[in-house]
């Protein structure tokens, strides 16, 4: 049996029924920031719970843009976590400022006990990540941040629905970024992006700097850059709205049957804090796995497409090199990476293919 990673053929078997929306579209021309955007970053506002949504062209640009019209420039340090995707980071360097890190928790998780530690007089900002759809203990962040007067914009690229105690992503700091790539949560038809914001003034200045900086055709307000989602992708996420709660709580009942198939075997398996009051949307169903590279080769060599998210925490980068940081300085990002597992938990997989993927888990351990 294949148990896929990749959902995309399934979710987009009946094209027909997009390329329908499409056509319709084309024949209006309403190509650059038109109705149908306009009508996408309304829903998404009203479905993350906070009263603005911009559509930007990546999840990347969603973390850099906020940071940008904040001020976040040379000279200023951010601090986020090493455990992370790498846009994370560049988007921080492409600020001009300098990435600090600390460590990551029992979640994958920013750890936030170690935040305060990293501050320094030229500190600006905390960018939270929530890895694989997981949330942060946002609520000891907010009070640290508080403390010292920093901003916090938070990459929710991996977690469209995410709550904690209730409270939406983008609740805490002055932005939130959102990613539509391909495997998300919510997707369209190549890269995309969303900035949620509660800041009526900091959406003004997204929606006038991801368009060149104009208040009209004749005028611009500052120099800004081309950077739209584009109204053809929001035609095919205007149609994939409708569907966002069926991936999210799907692939919540996926993860938790996983996560009751390693109740006998957790000296191998190894499930990371399920914090209560988190919703996790699970982009990725992620565990900590004994012999972790010798399991993947025998369930990709069994049709099972497991995967590393990731295995080299970004501060050993090679393009980290320049910041000094040595190996064995965030120790528990460091183990995690020789230890995690990515397991298929889409929300098109059948029954039997997770029950198949347990039981490949089962018989490497010889349980």
């Amino acid at each position: 049996m294949k148990v896929p990673f990749s959902y995309l053929d399934r979710q987009f078997a009946d094209v027909d029924t997009y390329l329908n929306d499409l056509r319709d579209f084309v024949k209006t021309g309403d190509f650059t920031l038109g109705k149908p955007l306009t009508e996408f970053e309304t829903n998404f506002a009203k479905y993350c719970g906070l009263p603005h949504a911009i559509g930007v062209g990546t999840g990347t640009d969603a973390i850099i843009m906020p940071m940008r019209m904040c001020g976040v420039g040379p000279g200023d340090e951010v601090i986020t976590t090493t455990f992370t995707f790498y846009a994370t980071v560049g988007a921080i360097v492409a600020t001009g400022a300098k990435p600090v890190f600390v460590d990551s928790d029992e979640g994958f998780m920013i750890a936030a006990d170690q935040i305060e530690a990293a501050i320094t007089p030229r500190t600006k900002a905390i960018v939270t990540v929530t890895f694989s759809g997981n949330v942060p203990e946002m609520d000891r962040i907010k009070a640290i941040a508080d403390r010292h007067k920093l901003m916090i914009f938070e990459d929710s690229c991996q977690s469209i629905g995410a709550q904690l105690n209730g409270k939406p992503m983008g609740s805490w700091g002055e932005a939130a970024a959102y990613s539509l790539h391909p495997l998300k949560n919510l997707n369209v038809w190549a890269d995309g992006g969303v900035v949620t914001t509660r800041s009526a003034e900091l959406a003004r200045k997204l929606r006038l700097y991801r368009n060149h900086g104009l208040v009209n055709r004749d005028e611009i307000e500052f120099f800004g850059i081309n950077c739209r989602l584009d109204t053809i992708q929001a035609v095919i996420a205007n149609r994939l709205m409708k569907e966002v709660e069926f991936i999210t709580n799907t692939k919540i009942k996926n993860a938790a049957t996983y996560d009751a198939a390693w109740r006998d075997i957790l000296d191998c398996i190894q499930v990371p804090v399920r914090r209560p009051g988190v919703k996790h949307v699970y982009h990725l169903y992620m565990v900590r796995a004994k012999d972790r590279d010798g399991l993947l080769k025998f369930l990709q060599e069994k049709g099972v497409e497991a995967k590393v998210h990731y295995p080299t925490p970004i501060h050993l980068q090679p393009a980290a090199a320049y910041l000094g940081y040595q190996r064995g300085t965030f120790p528990k990002a460091e183990a995690d990476g020789s230890s995690i597992i990515t397991l298929p938990a889409h929300q098109h997989l059948t029954e039997e293919e997770i029950a198949y993927t347990i039981r490949c888990v089962h018989n490497y351990y010889g349980k």
